[in-house]
């Protein structure tokens, strides 16, 4: 399948961001965030149908895809760009799918407005100290010892095969097999544009301060408990599947879903992933609609809660 026709906007800074609709803008927002190397693409498979139940808006984040670079990278920095779009559109309350570097910016646009988050669709996202797998002892001790040396062991993933391998590393053969053509390709080359490598760098440097807001990010889904959808592929080489258990330590009533697949799970499994996200927009939704209190509810707690724009850390992180 193929996305609509990107549309494109001018961020304060001056960059450009590139991003797709879809669908009814009365209906539910759902805010696709994709991870790194790709771009909107990622959802090419899904899109079509989401727009049945929601209005999509699936961005490539600066930096990624047709997006331009930003002055300076950072996740921070990405997270204000997604911000400025949603004012764009006008959107309120949002549905927001996190994935992989996705997941660094879409917790931070939820915890700046956790009154407009409708649910969380989480696949294959990062944020607890259990995601932190053997393959990330070198980028630990690039931000505790930054040195050159040290980046250059912490960014292999910067060659073409590594690239690929984001799409089929860990997965058994026959899964493998069912990707349509080399999507890794067309994030290589898009990789390798002026300005991209180097920002890759700087948002792996700066993923640190995504992990030292961990507490932070426990805090918030403890005291919120957003209705929340789970789609993990088991063969994810990066994240640990540990990490799936403090998910659901954090939000015990969150539907979770493990998958034969791994970190691009919507290469692989892209029907039984929007059969469920459909179906969690329109139950949760649904729900919202018949308890109007819970709305209610939540804007009296940001109203005598105003800390809640900075989670105040302090909380055990798993």
């Amino acid at each position: 399948m193929s996305l609509p026709a990107q549309r494109r906007m001018r961020l304060s800074g001056g960059t450009e961001l590139a991003y797709v609709t879809a669908g009814d803008p009365s209906n539910p927002a759902l805010l696709l965030l994709h991870g790194f190397p790709s771009s909107s693409r990622t959802f090419r498979d899904v899109v079509p149908g989401l727009a049945r139940v929601a209005y999509v808006i699936a961005p490539d984040l600066p930096g990624h895809g047709q997006s331009d670079v930003p002055p300076t990278p950072s996740f921070a920095a990405i997270s204000e760009a997604i911000s400025e779009l949603l004012a764009h559109l006008v959107i309120g309350r949002r549905f927001i799918y996190v994935h992989d570097w996705g997941t660094a910016v879409g917790l931070q646009i939820a915890m700046q407005a956790p009154e407009l988050v409708s649910g969380l669709i989480i696949q294959n996202a990062n944020a607890h100290r259990t995601g932190f797998g053997p393959l990330w002892d070198a980028a630990l001790k690039f931000w505790s010892e930054p040195t050159k040396e040290n980046e250059a062991a912490a960014t292999p993933d910067l060659t073409f095969e590594f690239t690929r391998e984001q799409y089929t590393g860990g997965l058994p053969e026959e899964v493998a097999a069912t990707i349509k053509g080399e999507p890794w390709v067309e994030d290589w080359r898009v990789m390798n544009l002026p300005g991209r490598m180097e920002t890759h760098r700087a948002l792996i440097g700066d993923y640190k301060n995504h992990a030292a807001r961990f507490d932070a990010i426990a805090g918030y889904l403890e005291k919120w408990q957003p209705p929340a959808l789970m789609l993990w592929g088991r063969h994810e080489p990066y994240f640990d599947i540990a990490e799936t258990l403090s998910w659901m330590q954090d939000l015990p009533r969150m539907e979770a879903h493990i998958f034969d697949g791994g970190h691009f799970l919507l290469e692989t499994h892209a029907e039984p992933a929007l059969s469920l996200m459909m179906d969690f927009i329109k139950r949760t939704q649904e729900r919202l609609t018949q308890f109007p209190s819970l709305l209610a509810q939540t804007r009296l707690q940001r109203r005598f809660h105003p800390a809640n724009r900075e989670i105040k850390q302090g909380r055990r992180s798993t």
